[in-house]
């Protein structure tokens, strides 16, 4: 008798990770983290996420990334599109409040707005689209590495007045917990780096186990702080429409907006891509530090654009892989590494992350 492994529904757009962190902020309500067992959940979840940045830094070339500045202008759009037309438009949505949107849930669409870009889905989208892949590996990481500092700067002068516990400690605490070990990691690849390459699927786990651990804290404290009685499914109802609404203004800015600058096609496909995602494995971490006890309310925003820009941003890349001026298979085979299918099929297991 022939085994056959469950796989999720080709038809269905969600990605399973999301069930999984559905599952676990279940988890938190029903078996939250209190008494003596909060602190002991914490720290796993501090050393979890410095593990998570010690990997990505592990895993990042150096060589590549100085080679991939040499488009300046490219990175400094992304940059721009980031931590300048996000956080304008977050402040913008403040019209929403109390319409739409409570104090707290607007409060978490603005720091939403502040956090840096993806890398993985950013490269993976980037390459099914046929776009610019060594830009979109450097755009990616140099604004997740500037976000460690940026965005704790941004939200003190954006939310400072507003309940979020930013001060001095808190940007170090950021700066060790995630810039120290990413430094790290880039020191430590001369001797990591082939074990990185050979355990791929193990990383992917402890990538993937980190951001869940930091979930489980982050709505325990939650729970435990009794902050769910403010939260209806309507707002959330709401809160979607909004995110979706700033989602489509992004893809449209950074797309148009790169036309007008003057990018070739290739290089607008990863300004989009790079230009309109949310990073939630650097956003959680920030978010527990600045935000506390009220952090779970503060990453629901994030949590859901999360997932709907890897749905949304899944069927535009596949669209703009049949361009006409995309890039021949054969010449993105050069810039990924292997055969062109084996490109594609690496690409659409990232995109997940």
């Amino acid at each position: 008798m022939n085994r056959r492994t469950w796989k999720m529904p080709s038809w269905l757009p969600i990605d399973p990770y999301i069930l999984a962190l559905v599952g676990t902020v279940a988890l938190a309500a029903v078996l939250p983290a209190s008494g003596p067992a909060a602190p002991v959940a914490n720290g796993f979840s501090a050393g979890a996420v410095a593990l998570l940045f010690f990997l990505y830094g592990a895993r990042l070339s150096t060589r590549e990334a100085l080679d991939g500045f040499r488009n300046w202008r490219l990175h400094l759009t992304v940059l721009a599109c980031t931590f300048v037309v996000f956080p304008l438009l977050g402040l913008g949505a403040r019209v929403f409040v109390p319409f739409l949107l409570t104090p707290q849930l607007y409060h978490g669409l603005l720091f939403l707005c502040l956090v840096p870009s993806t890398i993985q889905s950013s490269i993976a989208f980037t390459s099914i689209a046929r776009g610019n892949v060594p830009a979109a590996i450097v755009a990616g990481s140099f604004s997740s590495l500037a976000g460690i500092v940026i965005t704790p700067l941004l939200a003190a002068g954006l939310l400072g007045g507003e309940g979020v516990g930013f001060s001095a400690d808190s940007l170090i605490q950021i700066l060790l917990q995630l810039l120290a070990p990413f430094l790290a990691g880039q020191l430590l690849r001369r001797w990591t780096g082939g074990f990185m390459a050979r355990h791929k699927t193990i990383l992917k786990v402890v990538d993937r186990g980190s951001i869940l651990l930091v979930v489980y804290t982050a709505f325990s404290e939650g729970v435990v702080a009794g902050i769910w009685h403010q939260v209806t499914v309507v707002r959330l109802l709401e809160l979607l429409v909004v995110e979706a609404l700033m989602l489509a203004v992004m893809l449209l800015l950074t797309w148009q907006g790169a036309r007008r600058l003057g990018f070739g096609r290739n290089d607008r496909v990863a300004i989009q891509f790079a230009g309109s995602k949310k990073s939630l494995t650097s956003g959680l971490p920030m978010a527990s530090v600045l935000f506390g006890p009220q952090a779970s309310l503060a990453v629901l925003p994030l949590m859901l654009f999360h997932q709907m820009q890897l749905m949304v941003c899944a069927v535009i890349a596949k669209r703009r892989s049949r361009d006409p001026e995309a890039r021949d298979p054969e010449q993105r085979t050069l810039l990924v590494g292997g055969s062109a299918p084996a490109a594609e099929a690496e690409a659409s297991r990232a995109a997940g992350a």
